[in-house]
């Protein structure tokens, strides 16, 4: 054992009699000291300095507790100062006097009694909006979130402090760039502290908090630094002389121009660009000529989900089995915990599912790049929130969901279909093609089917489909489709195109409606043939939610692969941003549109019939009247046999010399 330091030998213990240690740290010969004589109010330490005698600071206790007791006064090192002894006694019927030890231990500090309230959680503008999002309960527009009594996002910032942003090569050192930094804060805080003085009716939306004044003095600096580095220090150093000289009403200009900026940015609607125009140097006919030389084998892609065959009746047997002995137990696709679904909802209480909530992070988990003055390791983090793998989620569904993988359950619950129809090939011999699908109580189901030629990217078909189970939950984030598209459909009638609703986006439009997925597939069937060549990426997800198989497909996941092969593979997004230099997905919480993405994956396949174009053509191939001739025998060697591109066909013709 060690030896005590004697540092509590001068405090009293808090048990006092009723203490039954054998070697206690607390003083236990310490005389009450509530007898003193109310002539002085001075503490017993300054009145022995009054009296000049001195002690010395290694004598004296070094710390003393401080508890507030029930009736507002102060437990202080075994003594209780100004308390009032009548108080006391007065319920037990006793006089006032010495008051005992055991009164002492009686005053129960209040901090002992009351409960404990928990931390504050941690909130984030974000995850807030995401949840309320997800779960189909805003009714707050989405800049109200971010806008208000004159407020920008700005607020909802993380808090910084007034230090240079880091950059990769800076204009200047860290020691110009701190001065400069501070210089320019500190004519921004003199203006607003004109403003808050002002007595102008509007300075409350005009007022800029300590945290606001840092992040704009940060923004204006990093912005200067970053797009004006030759010129860096002259631009800041005219600033601050501009700010210095600034007058009241000129600041008050400067900052509803600023937030009127910020407004703008959050409420304006956004506006659906078409996609830049894409010159192959052919036209369309030759485009589509050209068009099966990318054709996607399926061979050896059913290990990663493509289904090239319908299952046997055996399988479709076997899967009834498993789900009749499963008794609706699933695991969820967000969370992972194990939960039971009530198709057909349960008799009790009418529950769809149980387990109740579901707590989870919407974005995948990522290692964040790292740059070159980042030193040590870097966590995985959620793209979501940003925090660490293995944290509790960020948003809450109102229920868990599940996704159905085997395709032999998937034909349990509908059954795959060919394509059986043949014909000639015809302008519409390509066809685009996206879904969107939402979880039911029979797994995640198509809700939304999309179908664009190529290459001029017209509309073919677009509904809304009614799924077969009971909807859990449209997964809107990701789908686009909300509880107000379902309640604001028309049914589908041929011929009679739905009419746009107040707004410029394509998910504001009052879609048709089908009343099931077969009905959904069909219409898309009457746009393909065997020799249609259907395009879109990821086409495994898509043709398995239409429980559809076609012998001719174009995924650009396949003409763009990964570098490390599948089933890894690059997103729609990241691949349009790369080769196209075209931003789509762009809605955030309101979802994607799969209109938007089934043309843009049908850009990516122009962009690479240009390439394959390119290269034909520096073997010496040409076009003439709708035909693509070889090279001729003085040009560069040709491609085993002489190879002539005719219209009427789906497959190039090989003609021998």
């Amino acid at each position: 054992m060690f030896s005590t330091t004697g540092l509590f030998s001068k405090i009293g213990c808090p048990e006092a009699a009723q203490c039954q240690l054998p070697s206690c740290l607390f003083s236990h010969s310490i005389t009450s000291r509530d007898n003193v004589s109310e002539e002085s109010n001075v503490p017993a330490t300054t009145a022995s300095m009054l009296n000049g005698e001195s002690e010395s600071l290694e004598s004296r206790p070094m710390k003393r507790r401080r508890i507030d007791t029930d009736n507002g006064q102060v437990f202080d090192s075994g003594k209780v100062v100004g308390l009032d002894t009548s108080t006391i006694y007065s319920s037990t019927g006793s006089t006032p006097g010495p008051k005992p030890d055991s009164v002492v231990k009686g005053c129960i500090p209040k901090s002992t009694t009351r409960a404990i309230s928990p931390p504050p959680l941690r909130k984030d503008s974000r995850t807030a909006e995401t949840g309320r999002a997800l779960t189909g309960l805003s009714t707050i527009p989405h800049h109200e979130a971010h806008f208000v009594n004159g407020r920008t996002a700005r607020e909802h910032r993380p808090r910084e402090s007034l230090n240079p942003r880091m950059l990769k090569k800076p204009p200047a050192s860290h020691v110009v760039r701190l001065q400069l930094l501070k210089l320019l804060h500190e004519q921004m805080l003199r203006l607003n502290k004109e403003v808050q003085m002002s007595t102008d009716s509007a300075k409350k939306a005009l007022q800029l908090s300590e945290a606001e004044l840092i992040t704009a003095a940060l923004d204006e600096e990093f912005k200067t630094a970053r797009d004006d580095a030759q010129v860096y220090t002259n631009v800041l150093k005219l600033r601050i002389v501009a700010l210095r000289r600034m007058k009241l009403e000129e600041w008050k200009k400067e900052r509803l121009k600023q937030i009127a900026q910020d407004f703008s940015q959050i409420t304006a609607p956004e506006v659906m660009k078409p996609f830049p125009a894409l010159e192959t140097g052919l036209s369309s006919i030759e485009e589509l000529l050209l068009l099966p030389k990318l054709i996607t084998a399926q061979d050896g892609l059913s290990q990663h989900g493509y289904v090239t065959s319908p299952p046997t009746d055996a399988e479709i047997e076997q899967a009834r089995k498993g789900v009749d002995t499963s008794q609706g137990w699933e695991q969820c696709d967000r969370c992972k915990s194990r939960f039971q679904v009530f198709p057909g909802r349960r008799a009790d209480d009418g529950a769809l599912t149980s387990g109740g909530p579901c707590t989870y992070h919407f974005g995948k988990p990522r290692r964040p790049a790292k740059e070159k003055s980042d030193t040590g390791h870097k966590d995985t983090v959620y793209l979501c929130c940003g925090q660490q793998l293995g944290t509790a989620g960020c948003v809450t569904a109102e229920s868990h969901v599940f996704k159905v993988a085997e395709n032999k359950r998937l034909a349990l619950i509908m059954p795959f279909v060919r394509t059986t129809k043949t014909g000639p090939i015809t302008p519409e011999s390509a066809v685009c093609f996206d879904c969107e699908m939402g979880y039911t109580t029979l797994g995640m189901e198509l809700i939304r089917l999309t179908a664009t030629a190529w290459p001029d990217g017209k509309e073919l078909v677009d509904v809304l489909v009614r799924p077969l189970g009971e909807v859990l939950d449209l997964n809107s984030r990701f789908s686009g489709v909300w509880p107000r598209h379902f309640t604001e459909a028309v049914q589908y009638a041929e011929g009679n195109p739905p009419e746009l609703s107040n707004g410029t986006r394509e998910q504001e439009r009052r879609l048709s409606m089908v009343n099931s997925p077969s009905e959904a597939r069909e219409l898309l069937f009457a746009h393909l043939t065997t020799t249609t060549l259907l395009i879109g990426h990821a086409l495994e997800n898509d043709l398995n939610s239409a429980r559809i198989i076609h012998p001719s497909i174009i995924d650009t996941v396949m003409l763009y692969p990964h570098p490390r092969g599948l089933p890894i593979r690059h997103g729609l997004k990241m691949l349009v941003k790369k080769h196209l230099n075209r931003d789509i997905q762009v809605g955030g919480a309101q979802g994607h549109d799969s209109k938007e993405d089934a043309r843009a994956a049908g850009e990516l396949v122009r962009l690479k019939v240009k390439e394959t174009w390119k290269a034909m053509q520096a073997e010496g191939w040409t076009v003439s009247q709708g035909e693509f001739c070889p090279p001729l025998p003085g040009g560069p060697p040709p491609a085993p046999g002489r190879r002539v591109l005719e219209v009427g066909g789906s497959i190039p013709k090989r003609l021998d010399p």
